[in-house]
């Protein structure tokens, strides 16, 4: 079952017999623009949206990230499943897989972010959204969607935290502007 998350929502990653998930994966999907072509034909602009992940320690520290520049992180356990530049195809577009478990014990907040590298905002592009799933079975546990959601070319989608044993996630839906991670990391740094 998956819940529609709102911002500042917060959500146990506990799975419902009890035990805690230990393979998540963030997906988003989004699709090409239609715009209008010669003769009020319409045609597909491709749309480069990116998918990313911020890992801080406990004072608030970036110690590693995963995106399309850097695959997996230091320990293993992100792992990015490629670049799309397109938006086009079904489903997710991009993913990043997490092994909870081996996560570096210094790391307790990991903050995905998702950027327009190709400049569109998120009022432009369609049927763009994020999801959380449970990696073994493949079952969406909350998704977040992004169309229609403003002039802002990122956003800083949802924090996955360590909660004693386990983890939760908060979405976070804050609106912000940047081509890559690299522009986001002070907008993140506002949030942990």
């Amino acid at each position: 079952m998956s819940i529609s998350l709102n911002k500042g929502q917060t959500v146990s990653l506990a799975k419902s017999d009890g035990g805690g998930l230990r393979r998540v994966r963030m997906g988003l999907g989004w699709d090409a623009m239609k715009v209008k072509g010669l003769f009020g034909r319409s045609k597909e602009k491709a749309v480069d949206l990116d998918a990313s992940c911020l890992l801080f320690d406990g004072s608030g520290k970036l110690v590693d990230q995963v995106w399309f520049s850097q695959l997996r992180s230091k320990d293993g356990a992100l792992q990015h499943l490629g670049d799309n530049l397109t938006g086009r195809g079904d489903g997710d577009d991009e993913s990043i897989v997490v092994d909870l478990g081996a996560v570096n014990p210094a790391v307790t907040q990991l903050v995905f972010v998702v950027n327009s590298y190709s400049g569109e905002s998120f009022s432009q592009i369609e049927n763009a959204f994020c999801r959380l799933i449970d990696a073994s079975n493949e079952q969406e546990i909350a998704r977040y969607d992004l169309s229609g959601s403003g002039p802002h070319t990122a956003q800083i989608m949802a924090k996955v935290s360590r909660s004693g044993s386990g983890w939760s996630m908060t979405a976070l839906g804050v609106k912000t502007n940047g081509r890559t991670i690299k522009d986001m990391v002070p907008a993140v740094a506002q949030v942990l």
